[in-house]
């Protein structure tokens, strides 16, 4: 089991892959290059997106199997 220091650590540099991968795809299409901080920004908030995505399917998943409506 990892432990909290070292998950920290890997999410991090996951982070740091994934706005480099986007710098990349960006200059290889021709846009405007991002600076390192937007790029790194860019990737926390879509790791953000992400997680609020995960937490809302799972509270949908919840909803659906106490069979409860969901309020509108």
């Amino acid at each position: 089991m990892l432990d909290g220091h070292f998950r920290i650590v890997i999410f991090m540099a996951i982070r740091l892959i994934v706005a480099q991968v986007l710098r990349d795809e960006l200059a290889s299409r021709g846009i405007r290059p991002l600076t390192v901080k937007e790029s790194e920004e860019i990737a926390a908030r879509i790791f953000e997106r992400i997680t609020d995505l995960e937490l809302e399917l799972a509270a949908r998943d919840l909803i659906g199997s106490r069979g409860v409506d969901k309020p509108s």
